[in-house]
């Protein structure tokens, strides 16, 4: 270390009677700040399903404050989470059995997905309901990190799992989950949602009494979002995408009338 910067660190250092600075109260079991704790939200005991959910959480995902993912492995027995990049065998024990599996990214023309209302009628969803059931995978991160993910760890699930989407569209800008509902965080398209929703929308289809289960999960984010509205700056509005949205709607109108 550099003598003038080792002098500015021991300078800094705090004395016997400097004040410990101001930390926040943390909730012992949502892990969450005092003022925005949901325990009062989470079930008694962790919801059951035939469904095991994996999520690989992104690294800097995990350190965020608003990943919705440590409400899902609260709220479902069968939730677990693995902070990394990529998935590949040793990493996970159920991944390394190749279960009957489905993992959750809209699909491209090289590896096209099975959109999630048609999902039910899929032979994949037979042989696992007769089976131990089916492993529903996702992916924790920024849509960027997201597809780099998937890209990265395609290869090892293409020998057991099948790609599931939720719909959404990449040539309009999004808003925030639950459209104008809800404004925790924004999103970049159309039709994307957050880990928790999109995993509480699949159940709802995989599971028997998946609307309820639904439900349940829905009204933790609610809630979450209901706290967390009361700490958040409002959300700008962004001139040159909107200007960009108008000129394409004028430009789609024009072509509609000729």
């Amino acid at each position: 270390m550099d003598p003038e910067a080792e002098d500015d660190a021991i300078n800094h250092l705090p004395t016997a009677t400097s004040p410990e600075p101001h930390r926040r109260s943390i909730c012992s079991n949502c892990h969450r700040p005092n003022p925005v704790c949901l325990c009062h939200a989470l079930p008694a005991q962790p919801i059951q399903t035939t469904t095991r959910v994996l999520i690989l959480h992104h690294p800097h995902e995990a350190q965020h404050k608003l990943s919705t993912t440590p409400l899902l492995t609260k709220s479902l027995l069968h939730a677990t989470a693995i902070t990394g990049r990529r998935l590949r065998r040793g990493l996970s024990p159920l991944l390394d059995q190749s279960p009957p599996a489905i993992f959750l990214f809209p699909g491209t023309s090289s590896s096209p997905a099975v959109n999630i209302s048609d999902l039910r009628a899929s032979e994949l969803l037979t042989r696992s309901c007769n089976n131990e059931g089916l492993v529903l995978i996702a992916f924790d991160a920024t849509w960027k990190h997201a597809r780099e993910m998937v890209k990265a760890s395609e290869e090892f699930l293409s020998k057991f799992a099948i790609r599931v989407c939720l719909g959404v569209d990449e040539k309009s800008s999004g808003g925030s989950i639950y459209d104008s509902e809800l404004i925790l965080r924004k999103e970049p398209f159309s039709g994307c949602v957050s880990t928790m929703e999109a995993v509480a929308r699949v159940l709802r289809v995989l599971e028997p009494n998946g609307v309820e289960i639904e439900g349940r999960l829905i009204g933790i984010l609610r809630e979450m979002v209901k706290l967390q509205a009361g700490f958040l700056k409002p959300v700008k509005t962004r001139p040159k995408l909107m200007k960009k949205k108008l000129m394409e709607e004028e430009k789609s109108e024009s072509s509609d009338k000729g």
